[in-house]
């Protein structure tokens, strides 16, 4: 089976409003979320403020999902769909290739 993992910073107040979209696409495998911390590259920021300069790290949340090459886009869709404000910061997302999975439990390959 032909394993990713998809990634993505987002907002975390776009989290749950993530959560329910991957929720509703098919035979979704689980999220796994962790809050993080982090900042974009200033030089993609053109007009910095003081506020920015004094608080480099703002609040993000790592998402992750372990699932099969045939859902990602419907994954990704759904993170650029419900995560997206329009703004800098809204976050970034990639894939991962997967060499191997195996369930705790049983010792079983997914």
């Amino acid at each position: 089976m032909d394993m990713k993992e998809v990634r993505a910073i987002i907002r975390p107040t776009r989290a749950g409003r993530l959560r329910d979209a991957l929720r509703a696409i098919p035979n979704f495998p689980g999220v796994t979320v962790w809050p993080a911390e982090g900042f974009t590259a200033p030089a993609s920021v053109t007009k910095r403020t003081v506020r920015d300069e004094l608080t480099d790290f703002s609040p993000k949340a790592l998402v992750c999902v372990l699932c099969e090459a045939s859902m990602v886009d419907a994954i990704r869709d759904a993170i650029f769909e419900n995560c997206s404000t329009g703004t800098v910061g809204d976050g970034l997302v990639w894939v991962i290739d997967v060499q191997a999975t195996h369930r705790i439990r049983d010792r079983s390959q997914l």
